[in-house]
């Protein structure tokens, strides 16, 4: 586990989100799978998911919210320096979708990279960015929480029922370093011994394709739902307890909770553990299910564009992925 940090001089300068078109309800869902649609919006918060469609890849649904995101920001794709994609479904195993998505916006100024760290992975890229950014290294950044989890899910299995399909995307730029806005703290986690908890075991080193992953159906995503349920409501108190002490703020301070979407059952325990009002826990599962890495970009960019999201506002992200990773940070809106 390492320390907090203490970020100056960074925030957010437009946001942009991407949802494909097809709508699959939970209802469809009972068809194939050993689940009920009055279980999964009772238990989850779900009532209904975004599908890709087979020709959409996880780069496409991300170039869509990051034109959204730019021309929000009113800022060109020449102006970008850096891309990071934070993604569980890329692309190709090789190159990474963020030098994908570099081609297709046509951001040949910009460095291009992947975060891989499930639906924790858009923080950790705004930290990565955040860091870059302060030190001056690079003048703006495209950080992007994409997903296609559609095309990895076993839908004969109940689990099939978390996840959807859309990307979010955010625009960080240089802010004043004396200035009291932008991002204030970042606290990130990871632990291992979690992998078991969420895991797509097949098409890597460890079980590369073959006939028989196929046949053991290793390539698509696999969870351990008590786990995730036990895990995230243990770790996700404790980090946002670090970023409130690092700023010296309290939870009656925070405006806004922009959380991953794991299910209903965990945020509302993760707001009782806290004291939160549930009325500051902004949610979208009901439309989205789980986007995993765009989960956190897209709910703040309906957020942002609802105007909500007024200067000094205090805006809590938190999330925890498989690995287990997890995290929180403050955000003092500009």
């Amino acid at each position: 586990m390492n320390r907090g940090n203490i970020v100056r001089g960074v925030k957010i300068a437009g946001t942009g989100s991407y949802v494909p078109e097809r709508i699959c309800t939970n209802e469809e869902l009972e068809q194939s799978a050993p689940t009920t649609a009055k279980w999964i919006e009772a238990n989850l918060g779900i009532r209904e998911r975004r599908i890709a469609r087979p020709d959409q890849a996880t780069s496409d649904l991300a170039v869509e919210a990051a034109k959204r995101a730019l021309e929000h920001a009113k800022m060109k794709v020449s102006d970008v320096s850096l891309i990071i994609v934070a993604t569980a479904t890329p692309d190709r195993l090789a190159p990474s979708t963020a030098c994908i998505v570099q081609d297709k916006l046509g951001a040949c100024n910009a460095v291009a990279s992947d975060v891989s760290a499930v639906c924790s992975g858009f923080l950790f890229g705004m930290s990565i960015a955040s860091q870059f950014l302060a030190a001056g290294t690079y003048n703006n950044a495209l950080v992007i929480g994409a997903d296609t989890f559609s095309k990895i899910i076993d839908w004969t299995r109940r689990d099939c029922c978390f996840f959807g399909d859309g990307a979010g995307a955010a625009v960080l730029t240089h802010e004043p370093a004396d200035s009291q806005k932008g991002f204030l703290s970042f606290r990130l986690y990871s632990d291992g011994h979690g992998r078991e908890g969420f895991t797509i075991p097949g098409g890597g080193s460890e079980f590369p394709a073959s006939a028989e992953t196929i046949k053991n159906r290793l390539h698509y995503f696999k969870m351990d739902g008590k786990a995730v349920y036990e895990a995230g409501t243990k770790v996700l108190p404790v980090a946002i307890k670090e970023v409130l002490k690092d700023t010296g703020l309290t939870i009656n301070d925070i405006d806004f909770l922009i959380p991953h979407q794991p299910s209903i059952r965990i945020l509302k325990k993760t707001a009782e553990i806290l004291g939160l009002p549930f009325e500051r826990v902004m949610t979208n599962m009901d439309r989205y299910a789980n986007t995993a890495g765009g989960t956190i970009p897209i709910l703040l960019d309906e957020v942002n564009r609802s105007g909500r999201l007024t200067s000094g506002k205090h805006v809590l992200f938190a999330a925890v992925g498989a690995g287990w990773t997890w995290g929180a940070a403050i955000i003092r809106w500009c």
